[in-house]
Formats: structure tokens, sequence, C-alpha cells
């Protein structure tokens, strides 16, 4: 079973960082990433159980268009806020880097792309089908907001840019809620079970704004993760199982919206 923090996990290339430096750095690249995300989900998860109306009344849109009619300028921003979001993965990297090991003691690397590939695929088609049923479930049930995957305009880039979309989301999170932060906890003495319990609350709590079952949801798809972690010693297959699951909820919806009954569009 593939330790906590990692191949190589104690290895420096100079003096030992302390325990301060890692709890302090660990919490630095929470707050510059999800862990600020999981905080403004529920700031957004308040205001939606408080406003009139129940939960399934309520939309939360997702690549919605950030500069409507001017299609240019929204592609800038696109693009923008894609790049911006992975500079937390390239602190990671730096961060590992000092350790003489880098992305590749997570896993995240070209060494075995056909595995990874094949793995992720079977995850996906996994969770994909049990997460869609789960949704309608949760928000028939009044437990969840109409998700709106993607809401851009009919341009040429829009495609592209869920794809892309979808892989910045897959590696944002799988390299730092999964490898990387159970990386840090290793090193700071956590349990396993501790540490599977923080990084899955954690993914579960920045998908709050989707409501109770995008937590709830997410928790238990955080749980399966890390075991799968642990098991392959990878986040490569988490990786492509993420990106496969985004781009199936992004352009299926763009492709399917309005166009099938079972499917709610907001």
């Amino acid at each position: 079973m593939q330790a906590e923090a990692g191949p190589g996990a104690d290895s420096f290339g100079g003096e030992r960082p302390s325990r301060r430096i890692l709890r302090d750095e660990t919490l630095l690249v929470l707050a510059l990433s999800l862990g600020a995300s999981g905080v403004s989900a529920l700031i957004s998860f308040i205001g939606s159980v408080t406003r009139p109306g129940g939960l399934k009344d309520q939309a939360a849109t997702l690549n919605a268009s950030a500069a409507p009619g001017r299609p240019w300028l929204d592609l800038a921003w696109q693009l923008f806020g894609i790049a911006a979001a992975l500079v937390p993965v390239a602190l990671v990297a730096h961060f590992l880097l000092r350790e003489g090991q880098g992305l590749r003691t997570l896993g995240f690397d070209r060494t075995r792309p056909w595995p990874d590939l094949g793995r992720g695929a079977v995850i996906a088609a996994v969770i994909g089908s049990t997460g869609i049923a789960f949704y309608l479930a949760a928000r028939g049930s009044g437990f969840n907001l109409t998700v709106v995957p993607e809401a851009l305009p009919a341009v040429w880039w829009k495609y592209p840019v869920l794809i892309l979309s979808a892989l910045q989301n897959a590696i944002l999170e799988e390299v730092i809620v999964v490898g990387y932060l159970l990386r840090r906890l290793g090193q700071l003495g956590w349990t396993p079970g501790t540490a599977l319990a923080a990084s899955s609350v954690l993914r579960g709590s920045y998908h709050l704004y989707q409501g109770v079952g995008g937590f709830v949801g997410n928790l238990v798809m955080g749980v399966v993760f890390v075991w799968l972690y642990r098991r392959w010693g990878r986040v490569g297959p988490l990786v492509v199982a993420h990106t496969l699951l985004d781009i199936g909820a992004f352009v299926g919806y763009a492709l399917l919206a309005g166009k099938v009954g079972w499917l709610p569009t907001g």
C-alpha cells in the first residue's frame, strides 16, 4: 500500500524544513487554491439556503461567459482564468523540487501513459454513471441546486475552452487535494484515516455551492480517489478520470441541454 507522503517523502536537498514550515506552506497553498474555494462555496451555500424558494429552483452556473457579446475578449478572459488557476500547481511543483523530487513523486508524469489512460477511463465510466443518477436524485429531493455546466456563447472556441477547463480542474484538484495534501499530511504525522478524511472533506467543501448533494457526492468521490492513489501511488489516472468526467459534463450538457427531457437546465 502506498504511504501517505509518497515516495521519497523525507528526501530534501538540504536541511529538512521544520514541521511549522511544512504546515504553513500547506496552508498557504490551500489558501491560494481549493481551501479558499471551499470557503467561497460555503458562503454561496448559505446564500442559497437563505434565499426564498427551494435549492432545485436555483442554478449554479459553471463556465459562464466573461464578456457577453465580445467573443475575443471573452476568449482572453477564459484562457487567463484557466492559466491563473494552475499557478498553485506550479507552486506545488516548486516546493517538491526543493525536496529533490518534483511532480513525478506524486505520479503526475508521462512514464506510464497507457496504464494511466486505461485506469482513468474505467474510473470515469463507473463514477460518471452513478454520479449522474445521484445528482438527479439529490436535485429531485431538494438537496441540490440545478447545475448548469456551461453557459458559453456558440462560438468556435466554445468546445476547446470547455475541454481545457476540464483539464485544468482535474490537474488542480488531483495534484493538490490528493497527491500534495496527502504527502504533506503524512510528513506532518497525520494518521492515514485522518488524512483521508481531510482530503475528502476538502473536496466536498468546494463543491458545496452546488448544494448538499454536491458536497456528499464529491466527499464520497474523494474517499475513492484517495484509496486508489494509495493503491497505485499515482495521481495520473485520477487526472485522466477527472478530465473525462468534466468533459462529459461540460460538453455533454452543451450538446444535450434542451434536447432531452431528463436533463435539468435551470
